[in-house]
């Protein structure tokens, strides 16, 4: 079980009222979403190993190298390459880190990297185990595959309780795209449909609808860029080879933005296995003292107790 933590703790925070607060008056909102949230994959889910994956560079280098719009519009100005967070945010992610070290749980990440590439690359390199990612990321979509093992996403864009298990099958059939290779179809699809969040254009006047047919026709992007440029293939319209051609320099780059890094230099914490040896049951009632976590902590702790029977 892989877990895309800054997606999950950010969708707490902005679930959640920041009346949710510790004795000190610091909001708590975040942690204790994430807290249940945690909670509930164990229960629910029955991971024997989990991992939360961090961001160690938000806006990795090379990917603004590649397409300097990449992030951009979430650049603090004047503050180099800090990311605008919520300050009611920011101070709880320390807690959220703590919270986790006093469970037992391992956290990931690699030094230049994002959270999603601490994912791509341990999802790549399971040759053994069933991998589920929880997020609220459509673009962890490309991990999903069916060998060497299955690969699937608990994807909980609108919350746990309308959590939807996104496997090859189900991937397909969302976007029209081959199950064969779907995982690699979703982010080529990525690409041509493009991202405004993440300061992606895509190809102008290419939607998410053509963009899955065109790669569906043709099997990939670069099959599809080839036959652009080839000028034979009937399948492409003037206008669509016009559009394509016109994003040169963006389908160039692009991909070096959008797909996932498999070989990111990753480094674990600890051992993954749930609970640890370290379940630390004195420290996390501390931080529920601390910091006003109530409940949320009594249900993680259920819940890693559970795991141990």
């Amino acid at each position: 079980m892989l877990l895309d933590a800054a997606s999950l703790y950010f969708r707490s925070f902005f679930a959640l009222p920041e009346s949710m607060t510790a004795p000190d008056g610091t909001p708590v909102n975040a942690v204790r979403g994430f807290a249940d949230t945690v909670a509930r994959v164990l229960v629910d889910r029955g991971p024997g190993r989990l991992v939360a994956c961090l961001d160690a560079d938000w806006r990795p280098q090379f990917r603004v190298e590649a397409l300097p719009s990449y992030k951009a519009h979430r650049v603090v100005p004047g503050e180099g390459d800090q990311e605008t967070v919520p300050d009611a945010l920011t101070v709880q992610v320390p807690v959220i880190l703590d919270l986790l070290d006093a469970a037992g749980l391992a956290t990931a990440e690699a030094t230049g990297y994002e959270a999603d590439d601490v994912i791509g690359t341990l999802t790549a390199a399971e040759a053994e185990a069933r991998v589920e990612v929880v997020t609220g990321d459509r673009d962890l979509f490309q991990v999903v595959r069916d060998e060497p093992t299955v690969a699937t996403v608990v994807y909980v864009g609108r919350g746990w309780a309308k959590a939807e298990v996104i496997g090859t099958a189900e991937l397909a059939a969302k976007y029209a795209l081959p199950a064969e290779r779907v995982g690699t179809a979703y982010a080529d699809m990525a690409i041509l449909r493009g991202d405004p969040s993440d300061g992606l254009p895509g190809v102008p006047g290419i939607g998410e609808k053509t963009a899955a047919k065109l790669i569906t026709e043709f099997g990939s992007l670069d099959q599809l860029v080839a036959a652009v440029y080839d000028g034979r293939d009937r399948r492409l319209s003037a206008k669509v080879r016009e559009r394509m051609m016109a994003a040169a320099s963006y389908l160039d780059a692009a991909p070096t933005v959008v797909r996932v890094a498999v070989d990111a230099p990753v480094v674990l914490d600890r051992s993954g296995s749930v609970p640890d040896a370290s379940f630390d049951v004195d420290r996390l009632t501390e931080l529920k003292r601390q910091w006003g976590l109530g409940s949320s902590v009594d249900r993680l702790v259920a819940a890693l107790r559970a795991g141990q029977r």
